[in-house]
């Protein structure tokens, strides 16, 4: 009787360890991210919980509907030809997966369901199985078999171990399987970023080259006497320009997705940033039909900016000023210091923007006008480029107008690196 008693002890506590065993494996099962080193401990997990030589995982593949294994713990220097191989659903594998219910065999020789063609490639002899489905989401997503139990019969202590295991082990399968396909997304989303990049870069260059020979030769016409073949070489000139105005939109696509930490941030003024962009802007300014105004303000107003990259932001909005402003129209830039923010304020005397376009214009390759009957050029990428550059500086760009033919004001606000005096500029609302 005490024999008894302590034998039922030490089974109860070996249950105890089991048990607290499982649940310490849920964390861990959870902490693996890679496929290959949680399928690996699953089944080191499997033959220990049920005193077994080996241990098996096969995983439904949804894309050749097929049950295959996907690792195993065979002691074969031939296990790794296992992998990836199918097994047919009248096995005892396709039974459990099928029916979603646990299969126990004490010996396998007497049970024709047995797949023993595993065995053979192996060089490997399955004696006893026990197999539960991994199940996830109300749905079977594979087989966790242990094999060759060292002491049969297999008991309902075993069937209980490995159904909670098998439980664990398919939610965490299931999360690893999803961090794989993301990260092939990504992947995938990565090289076609590249090979975007690669294409465009090639395109541009290709490009340019033959442009160049038609403006040059635009360019000698131009001089020409004759009145006619002057018009006809400013026709060309001017449509030359579009197209190396499209270029270098392609060229520039790359910066609607301008990162912080691609900036080489300087500390300057704002003065020192209207100053820099009109300088270099002074091709556009000189070659425009409309009457172009840059002030600076007269204050010191302390900013943080990338020169590249503000100018080319600057430069776009100039660039949509122009094509949406008349002949003879106004364009003013200038900038101040109001409500703790460094303010670019650039108005025209366009054609304006109806208040429901007023966000949508700085969506990439948004246009207002219809792509079939516009009459303004262009990606629809400028503004959009200038938006990921400013918000890039840690700022905001907004635009403002009162409606159709009554101009329109674009304000870009920056943080300040310390504090400024009032530019004693009003507000953009009163220039509208």
């Amino acid at each position: 009787m005490p024999d008894e008693i302590a034998f039922q002890v030490a089974e109860l506590e070996k249950k105890v360890v089991i048990l607290a065993q499982l649940a310490e494996i849920s964390a861990a099962l959870n902490s693996h991210l890679e496929l290959e080193p949680l399928l690996s401990y699953i089944m080191e997990v499997a033959t220990r919980i049920t005193s077994c030589e080996a241990a098996s995982v096969l995983l439904w593949d949804q894309r050749t509907q097929q049950l295959v294994f996907e690792a195993s713990t065979t002691q074969s220097r031939h296990s790794s030809k296992l992998i990836g191989k199918p097994v047919p659903m009248d096995s005892i594998a396709g039974l459990i997966f099928a029916s979603n219910d646990i299969v126990q065999v004490d010996d396998t020789r007497l049970d024709p369901r047995h797949y023993d063609k595993v065995d053979n490639e192996l060089q490997f002899e399955t004696r006893s199985l026990l197999g539960v489905p991994m199940t996830y989401k109300d749905r079977v997503i594979g087989v966790l078999e242990a094999i060759n139990k060292r002491s049969l019969p297999w008991t309902d202590d075993d069937r209980n171990y490995l159904r909670i295991l098998a439980a664990q082990a398919a939610v965490a399968i299931a999360g690893a399987q999803q961090v794989m396909a993301l990260r092939q997304a990504n992947e995938e989303m990565k090289e076609v970023d590249k090979l975007k990049n690669n294409f465009i870069a090639i395109a541009s260059h290709e490009l340019r080259t033959p442009l160049g020979v038609i403006m040059g030769y635009a360019s000698f016409l131009q001089m020409h006497e004759d009145e006619a073949t002057q018009d006809h070489a400013n026709k060309v000139m001017e449509s030359a320009l579009k197209l190396r105005k499209i270029i270098d939109d392609m060229v520039n696509l790359r910066y609607l997705k301008q990162k912080q930490s691609d900036l080489y941030m300087e500390d300057t003024t704002l003065a020192q940033v209207i100053n820099t962009f009109r300088f270099d802007a002074v091709t556009l300014i000189d070659g425009s039909r409309q009457h172009i105004h840059i002030v600076p303000p007269e204050v010191d107003i302390a900013v943080k900016v990338d020169f590249t990259r503000m100018n080319m932001a600057l430069t776009n909005m100039l660039n949509n000023a122009l094509s949406f402003t008349p002949p003879e129209g106004s364009i003013t830039l200038f900038g101040d210091e109001h409500d703790g923010y460094a303010r670019i304020i650039m108005t025209d005397t366009g054609i304006g923007i109806d208040p429901d376009q007023l966000e949508r214009i700085f969506e990439e390759f948004y246009q207002v006008e219809d792509h079939m009957t516009r009459r303004h050029g262009g990606l629809g990428i400028g503004l959009s480029i200038a938006r990921a550059i400013v918000e890039a500086h840690g700022g905001t760009i907004s635009a403002a107008s009162r409606g159709r033919a009554k101009g329109a004001t674009f304000t870009i606000r920056l943080p300040l690196t310390r504090a400024a005096g009032n530019g004693g500029f009003a507000d953009e609302t009163a220039l509208q």
